[in-house]
């Protein structure tokens, strides 16, 4: 299945969970369409598990087979699979490009990757999908210090997480450590995504 390209609010309204993060696709309380307001069908267990697993893959926005092959990595990884799986997404350059501010939105940070505008460790990376290691330096390309996107992204002045450091006048970023998880979203049971796969 292709990945969602259409409205963020209809996904988050669907779930009941901000997939931007910052509660501005929530402004109605119920579901998307004509009937939105009358569903309030109990969900089964498998139906819990599956809503849980769709609100982290359209938070982070993957595709199906993408988001599998994340968590079987998670999987044989020491530690708690879920915590992993969170990690490893936390990881992605396109949503360390968001955590550091240099973009507005995940979907606008995968394209600027895609587009060429940021390096690891000085070297042009343009795999949204890539995963960055602690002690990683992440920045903006010399001839794109000056893309109007980038720009008003830095100028939002977005809390940037303790795990990660940014300077803003050189734009550029370094992932400091592994984030704990009180630090990732806590609307999310990733052990309810475990249990999804593993059933």
């Amino acid at each position: 299945m292709a990945r969602y390209t259409g409205p963020a609010n209809k996904k988050s309204r669907r779930l009941g969970f901000s997939t931007l993060e910052n509660g501005k696709d929530l402004k109605k309380a119920y579901a998307p369409g004509q009937h939105g307001q009358d569903r309030k069908k109990k969900l089964s267990e498998y139906g819990i598990q599956l809503q849980e697993k769709q609100k982290v893959r359209y938070l982070y926005g993957l595709t199906e087979k993408q988001f599998h092959k994340v968590f079987d990595r998670a999987s044989k990884m020491k530690g708690t699979a879920g915590e992993n799986l969170l990690v490893l997404l936390e990881s992605r350059l396109d949503n360390m490009v968001y955590r550091l501010g240099m973009a507005r939105t995940r979907r606008q940070a995968r394209q600027i990757v895609n587009h060429g505008h940021i390096l690891v460790n000085g070297k042009k990376t343009d795999i949204p999908s890539y995963t960055t290691k602690v002690g990683d330096v992440i920045s903006v390309k010399e001839n794109s210090l000056n893309h109007p996107a980038i720009i008003d992204a830095i100028e939002q002045n977005v809390n940037i997480p303790a795990y990660l450091e940014m300077d803003k006048k050189s734009l550029t970023g370094k992932y400091v450590r592994i984030p704990e998880r009180s630090e990732l979203n806590p609307e999310i049971n990733e052990q309810l995504i475990v249990e999804f796969y593993n059933r």
